[in-house]
C-alpha cells in the first residue's frame, strides 16, 4: 500500500494507518475542488469526501495479486491501492506524468502494475468487465479475485443484473462492493429500486451476500476479510453492500437541490475520520499532537503532489492521435 512512511509506521496498531490513509483522501479530495475552482483541473471531478472508510477497509483486506475496478469516484481507491497523489495529480491536470499519461483525467485512473483497471465513466459498465476477469483468473487457476466497486446507481442497470446472473452461472470469484451513498446522481434510492435494501438482490441469483456500516472502517475492514475469504475458498461470487454518504455533490456541476443541508448534517455527525481518531484517543493509542503530526504530513504530501502536477508536461500536439488510431494497416 502506498502510506508506508516513518511518521505512520512507527504506530504499532495498524489502525494508524488506516486513518491516516483516509485523511490523506479526505485532503487531496478538497485540494482538487480547490485546484478545480483555480481552473486547474477540468473536465469532471467527483469527489469522494465521506465514503473513504470503504476503499480504505477493503482495499487494505486485498491481495496485491487481486485486480479493482472502479467507477468515476476512485481517487481514493487509487490512493490506498498505491498510485501516488503526484500521478494522481498530474493525471488531473492533463500532464504527461499522471498515471493514465494525461489522457484519463479524473475519470479514468488506471495502473497495471499494480492491477488497478480504472476509473470507468459508464454507470455500471466495468461490472461485466469484472466477471469476465475473474473468469479469465478461474480458468487460468491463479488465486486471485476480482474487487469491483460500484454505486447503487449501477445496482439500478441492466448489467448488474447480467453481471450477477453471469458470475453465479459460471462460479467466479469476484467481490461485488456496493458503495451506496442513498442518491446515485441526485434521486433518492427509494425512487429507483423498489427494495431499499440491496443485499436482498443477491439470493435471487444464489450469491450470498452482506451489508455492513460503510461509516465505520473498522467494521468495513471485518466484513471484508470475511467476504474475500468466502470468495477465495469457494471460488464463488459475493456481494457486499457498505451502507455510506457522500458529505458533498455529486460533481462540481450539481447544484445539489435533492436533499436538505440539515441532512447532510446529521450523516456529518457519523464521519469515519473523526469516529476512529476518538476511538484511538480512547484506547490511549494515539494523542493530540500525534494527530497533529499526521496532518502535518498529510499536507506535505499534498504539497508535493501539486508541485509535481505543476511542474509536469503537456503532451505535444503532434502526438494528439497517438494512441487513438493503430498504425497497423493489415
Amino acid at each position: 500500500m502506498y502510506v508506508e512512511n516513518e511518521k505512520i509506521s512507527k504506530y504499532t496498531d495498524a489502525r494508524v494507518k488506516l486513518l491516516y490513509q483516509m485523511m490523506l483522501i479526505r485532503r487531496f479530495e478538497e485540494k482538487a475542488a480547490e485546484l478545480y475552482s483555480k481552473e486547474k483541473i477540468r473536465g469532471f471531478l467527483h469527489l469522494y469526501v465521506g465514503e473513504e472508510a470503504v476503499a480504505v477497509g477493503v482495499i487494505n483486506s486485498l491481495s496485491t495479486d487481486d485486480n479493482i475496478l472502479c467507477t468515476y469516484r476512485e481517487h481514493g481507491h487509487a490512493l490506498v491501492r498505491g498510485i501516488s497523489p503526484g500521478a494522481i495529480m498530474a493525471e488531473m491536470y492533463g500532464k504527461k506524468e499522471g498515471c493514465s499519461m494525461g489522457r484519463g483525467g479524473s475519470m479514468h485512473l488506471f495502473d497495471k502494475k499494480i492491477k488497478f483497471f480504472g476509473g470507468n465513466a459508464i454507470v455500471a459498465g466495468h461490472l461485466p468487465v469484472a466477471v469476465g476477469m475473474a473468469l479469465a483468473a478461474k480458468k487460468q487457476k491463479k488465486n486471485e479475485i476480482t474487487c469491483c466497486f460500484f454505486g447503487e446507481g449501477a445496482a439500478a442497470e441492466g448489467e448488474f443484473h447480467e453481471a450477477m446472473n453471469l458470475a453465479a452461472l459460471w462460479q467466479v470469484p469476484v467481490l461485488f462492493v456496493c458503495e451506496n451513498n442513498l442518491y446515485a446522481m441526485g434521486t433518492a434510492i427509494r425512487y429507483t429500486h423498489s427494495v431499499v435494501e440491496l443485499e436482498k438482490k443477491a439470493p435471487g441469483y444464489g450469491i450470498s451476500a452482506a451489508t455492513v456500516d460503510g461509516m465505520d472502517v473498522m467494521a468495513v475492514e471485518k466484513a471484508a476479510k470475511e467476504a474475500i475469504e468466502k470468495v477465495r475458498t469457494t471460488v464463488k461470487p459475493f456481494f457486499l453492500v457498505c451502507n455510506t454518504y457522500r458529505f458533498r455533490a455529486h460533481s462540481m456541476f450539481d447544484a445539489e437541490l435533492y436533499r436538505e443541508k440539515s441532512e447532510v448534517e446529521e450523516w456529518k455527525k457519523r464521519d469515519p475520520i473523526p469516529k476512529l481518531q476518538q476511538s484511538l484517543f480512547n484506547e490511549n493509542i494515539v494523542e493530540q499532537r500525534d494527530i497533529d503530526e499526521m496532518n502535518k504530513k498529510v499536507e506535505e504530501e499534498i504539497q508535493r503532489a501539486v508541485d509535481f502536477a505543476e511542474a509536469g508536461t503537456w503532451e505535444p500536439v503532434e502526438e494528439i492521435t497517438k494512441f487513438v488510431y493503430s498504425e497497423n494497416n493489415a
